[in-house]
């Protein structure tokens, strides 16, 4: 049986804190001169159109055709410390709507479940959880929910870390575009391997542990006391842990992970998913010491 080390992965669970850019004290121009790469004249022609009409800098520059709507919201969001992707990042990603599109009618929806959900959560709780998302089928959204789910609470600037504990299908290292070399498997399995929790471009306070090697025994790798472990280890390093799981229609994984974890919250998908199936996940989690947090429908 392998040994769990904590020490061994102190490395990978202390991620440095994300640097503060040079963005704070510039003013809206300057950043959409630089994004736009825009020439000295190019600036003075925004900025005497800007006088004249009475409007601000990034309005005058997208009527002089000079910057995008697209480019004048990335700028607004660098200066105001949120996180929102470029057109590049949005084609590379396009799972992740709350950072593609984070003032869309889906983004808005994540941040009304983030609320609920920390609320309900600080309110039940007697000790800090991770909170594992489960659903009974396979193609419910549960890797689409938890990626965006991670990423709206990352806005709210504490560090948040996303764990894909899927060892039966991991997806999340494709969904944030990372690498997959090394990851939970190899932790659990006792081996050490650096720098498997990876920060995710774009949003500072956010960190990706992949799943790494898929190995040939995911269950008896979460049934372990090493998973129990890194989950106390990684709360005390991370202000929101949020961790993926296996469809329950392959096994007793996610109950497992949930029971780990703290709480679980349920992803359905409405119209699709079988009733039967929704509750007798429910009840296995009902055997759990985890809390159930919710039910979420999911639509699409």
């Amino acid at each position: 049986m392998a040994r769990f080390k904590a020490s061994s992965i102190y490395d990978s669970v202390s991620p440095p804190m994300p640097e503060d850019g040079e963005v704070a004290d510039r003013s809206i121009g300057s950043i959409i001169a630089e994004i736009c790469r825009l020439s000295a004249d190019q600036v003075e022609r925004i900025l005497e159109h800007q006088r004249e009409k009475g409007i601000r800098f990034g309005e005058a520059a997208v009527a002089l055709g000079l910057a995008s709507n697209d480019e004048v919201m990335f700028a607004l969001a660098q200066q105001f410390h949120y996180p929102y992707a470029s057109a590049e990042r949005r084609k590379a990603n396009p799972e992740l709507v709350t950072l593609n599109q984070p003032f869309g009618a889906q983004a808005e929806s994540f941040r009304a479940i983030r609320t609920q959900l920390t609320m309900r959560l600080l309110r039940e709780r007697q000790q800090r959880h991770a909170i594992a998302v489960v659903s009974p089928d396979s193609g419910d959204g549960k890797t689409f929910f938890a990626a965006n789910l991670a990423v709206t609470l990352a806005q709210l600037g504490g560090r948040t870390l996303l764990v894909d504990a899927d060892l039966r299908h991991p997806r999340q290292h494709e969904v944030f575009g990372r690498g997959n070399a090394a990851g939970l498997s190899g932790i659990l399995s006792g081996r050490i391997e650096p720098k498997v929790i990876q920060p995710v471009a774009g949003v500072g306070s956010l960190y990706l542990l992949p799943v790494g090697v898929t190995p040939p025994n995911p269950l008896e790798l979460v049934e372990r006391p090493a998973f129990n472990l890194l989950m106390r280890e990684l709360l005390t390093k991370f202000e929101h842990v949020v961790v993926d799981t296996p469809a329950g229609c392959y096994g007793s994984d996610c109950a497992v992970i949930a029971a780990r974890c703290g709480a679980a919250l349920v992803i359905a998908r409405k119209d699709r998913g079988r009733a039967a199936s929704l509750q007798n996940l429910v009840a296995d989690l009902a055997e759990t010491p985890a809390v159930l947090a919710g039910v979420v429908f999911n639509e699409f």
